[in-house]
């Protein structure tokens, strides 16, 4: 199903190749999954996610703008009642909103490349425990940017390459 973008170049859509091989690898664990799009912008991630079997999905993203589209497209895809949109800061989110003892299977994070999103990120997501055991965090990220091999109970397990495009897989053990 088509979802809307919006206008201009402030977001970075995954590539539907990027997309198709990264969902080719988490098939095994969507189903009944609970799934967090970090840095969500049209929340193509995390839709494909329920598309695919996930049970719920929450997405993040500051742009006003793009929080009304993330919820436009959960309307047309028919998802409206099992996401939640947070238009707000992802460290914001992460500090304040992760305290009601939600985790997540699956994480995806897609930040603007060459910001230094990554460290701080994956930093608050394990100092807030949020992320279930075995749970998976996806880093879309410039061939450049830097992934940590590990970070507390956070190990990365895999890296894809898509020209200037890595994807980075961490596993909570």
């Amino acid at each position: 199903m088509k979802l809307k973008t919006p206008k201009g170049l402030n977001t970075r859509p995954t590539v539907d190749s990027v997309k198709e091989s990264v969902f080719n690898i988490l098939n095994p664990y969507i189903q009944g999954s609970k799934v967090l799009d970090l840095f969500a912008g049209t929340g193509a991630l995390a839709i494909e996610a329920l598309s695919r079997g996930a049970e719920y999905a929450c997405f993040v993203e500051e742009n006003r703008n793009c929080c009304g589209i993330i919820r436009e497209n959960l309307a047309h895809t028919k998802f409206i009642e099992k996401g939640t949109v947070y238009c707000r800061k992802v460290s914001a989110f992460l500090r304040e909103n992760c305290k009601n003892g939600v985790r997540f299977d699956i994480v995806f994070m897609d930040p603007p490349y060459s910001n230094n999103f990554i460290q701080e990120t994956l930093q608050l997501l394990m100092e807030n425990d949020i992320i279930n055991d075995k749970g998976i965090v996806v880093v879309e990220h410039h061939k450049n940017e830097d992934v940590p091999d590990s970070l507390g109970n956070l190990k990365k397990v895999r890296v894809k390459n898509y020209g200037d495009t890595r994807v980075s897989f961490l596993v909570k053990e």
